[in-house]
């Protein structure tokens, strides 16, 4: 099925991968539990495991390739294909061409090979037929199935290993690329062999490296991440960064002695906050538990009113509707009394006006007097833009020995209400004249 699929439908179309979308070059995986349609993947995908609507990564798959003969021994598919395609591109009888574009044949073995299985082969119609026949009878019970290797924490190779995708991608993954073209001939100079040598002693480090690491994963159970992460919550917000920063010393410290330190710091935290708790209660003069439990009640209490009375001054200091603040008191009241609050929405405009602008932290604030803070706020604009349109507006001013409101207008690309406001606060000021 693998071989001859890869031959089916227009042969110089060149399919694409489902996962990236590049184009595919064999050999690729086609996926046999998805078909129709078919859902192809090059490698590099497949070995991510990657996962789309209906296809699924233990899904049975096929092997497509074209290295394999069809009409003469010694020319596989791919070249059959490649031969069929130079002959379209440069015409019959340019073998000279079709050989150039083949790169791997040469002019006569294209010729011969052309004119002995497509023209003087008479057995070619029922080559392909039979061909067909096999694939059509051919179903997908010789695909490959799918098995899942054994749990990752038995493996050897632990170091690496992805609790997302399932893949094993080892530290320092390229080192044996170093290695592929050393090859220890008895010819080899002193300092050549010597060079070899050490080659192979920096590839052996790696090697120890890579099983250290493995071995810091695997001792300090890092390897389910889930349920690394869940132990983590338990413990409150400073120990949990103490455990982010402490992590790195992991590696010098055995996963016993990691854990007591953490589990030490932890403990620590808990006896310094119940210290600070039961010093407050000998500051407020509370003797027992009973009236710990009444001053915590009572304290709660405290706090819930301080809030509501900073949320309430946050409202009036950007509600200056007093129709509006009266609507959000008896909201208020309502809910503090346990009824359902029923608040109109409609006003006497017909629409809601925007809440001033708050300047607080706003880069440029300070270069603002009070009376321009009260321009930005009102027309909703940022110190920064408001210096920049300002300055714009000087310079035309002092260059044409006056400004009028089209021309601001012009220069100032906002909203033509906010032109108009900003335009009437300079000429009140003084800051410009009136053409």
């Amino acid at each position: 099925m693998e071989r001859l699929t890869s031959l089916g439908g227009d042969p110089f179309d060149k399919p694409l991968c489902g996962g990236c979308s590049s184009y595919l070059v064999e050999p690729y995986i086609k996926c046999a539990d998805c078909a129709p349609p078919l859902f192809l993947l090059c490698l590099q995908c497949f070995t991510r495991g990657y996962e789309y609507k209906r296809h699924q990564s233990d899904h049975k798959y096929e092997i497509m390739t074209s290295d394999f003969p069809i009409l003469e021994p010694g020319w596989t598919a791919q070249e059959e294909r490649s031969l069929l395609e130079a002959v379209m591109d440069c015409g019959f009888g340019n073998w000279q061409d079709v050989a150039y574009q083949m790169r791997t044949r040469t002019k006569e073995e294209c010729e011969g090979h052309y004119i002995k299985n497509f023209i003087n082969n008479p057995l070619f119609s029922s080559t392909l037929l039979s061909l067909r026949q096999t694939e059509e009878a051919h179903t997908t019970d010789t695909a490959i199935p799918f098995k899942r290797t054994r749990h990752p924490a038995a493996s050897p190779a632990v170091h690496g290993y992805c609790p997302v995708c399932g893949a094993i991608h080892e530290f320092d993954n390229y080192a044996e690329w170093d290695l592929k073209d050393i090859d220890f001939v008895d010819d080899d100079s002193d300092i050549l062999h010597a060079l070899k040598t050490a080659v192979v002693d920096i590839y052996h480090s790696r090697l120890s490296e890579r099983k250290r690491r493995k071995r810091i994963v695997r001792d300090h159970g890092l390897i389910n991440l889930r349920k690394f992460q869940m132990l983590e919550r338990r413990y409150p917000k400073e120990v949990q960064d103490l455990y982010d920063i402490m992590r790195r010393f992991a590696r010098v410290a055995g996963p016993m002695e990691h854990d007591k330190f953490i589990e030490s710091h932890a403990l620590e935290f808990e006896l310094r906050r119940e210290i600070s708790r039961l010093q407050e209660y000998r500051r407020e003069g509370v003797r027992s538990f009973c009236g710990a439990r009444v001053y915590e009640r009572v304290k709660r209490g405290r706090e819930d009113e301080r809030r509501k009375r900073t949320l309430l001054g946050e409202v009036l200091q950007y509600v200056h509707d007093a129709g509006t603040c009266q609507q959000w008191l008896h909201k208020q009241a309502a809910i503090d009394a346990g009824i359902t609050p029923v608040v109109s929405t409609i006003t006497t405009s017909g629409r809601r006006s925007a809440p001033p602008l708050n300047l607080t932290g706003l880069p440029g604030t300070e270069k603002l007097n009070e009376r321009e803070k009260e321009l930005c706020q009102v027309v909703r604009l940022v110190p920064g833009a408001y210096l920049e349109y300002k300055q714009a507006l000087l310079s035309e001013c002092q260059r044409q020995g006056g400004l009028r409101l089209a021309q601001a207008r012009s220069l100032i690309k906002i909203d033509v209400n906010k032109t108009r406001k900003i335009y009437d606060f300079l000429i009140k000021e003084g800051y410009v004249n009136k053409a």
